[in-house]
């Protein structure tokens, strides 16, 4: 495999890929997570076509850092709110990751995102974290929110995430 920019500055050593599912079996979430930011693990290829990527975790918490550029924009020439949404997804999921077993997954159940200012390819890098805030048997709740580089908000959201065997995953 060989590297790829996943934006200026942030590269993916391993190309892109997702985890092996028997790791899945082998390590808690907060390890796989902690592997690919080690560069352990290929970058998830979502990462390389919305460029951002996973750059924290700790018990409960997952930080991504992203840059919004042209091949992001809407119609009229703003950042599609679905690139946002993207990330925030991701920061609600992966901290609700770090918070598994050996053997558990999680698919997102529902989310909500407000977006509360324009982000255009001139915002730059923005930082998006992402906080468990209630974690069931099978089911776990999130907030995150999107920040620009002075930290103004951009945009915050709230998900539920299904937590269940990985058993259950599809595999390919």
């Amino acid at each position: 495999m060989s590297e790829v920019e996943l934006y200026p500055g942030r590269v993916a050593m391993l190309g892109l890929g997702t985890i092996p599912h028997r790791d899945i079996l082998q390590y808690t979430g907060i390890e796989l997570l902690q592997r690919i930011i080690d560069n352990q693990y290929p970058a998830p290829p979502i990462s390389f076509q919305l460029n951002f990527a996973i750059t924290e975790v700790s018990q409960g918490r997952a930080v991504f850092r992203g840059m919004p550029n042209e091949r992001h924009l809407n119609p009229l020439g703003g950042v599609h709110g679905g690139w946002a949404a993207t990330l925030l997804d991701s920061a609600l999921g992966c901290s609700v990751q770090t918070l598994l077993e050996k053997g558990e997954a999680y698919a997102t159940a529902e989310f909500k995102v407000n977006l509360t200012r324009p982000i255009t390819p001139g915002t730059g890098e923005v930082v998006c974290e992402g906080k468990v805030i209630h974690k069931g048997r099978t089911l776990a709740v999130s907030e995150a929110t999107l920040k620009d580089a002075s930290g103004k908000l951009l945009a915050f959201g709230t998900e539920t995430c299904s937590i269940f065997p990985a058993a259950n995953l599809a595999v390919r």
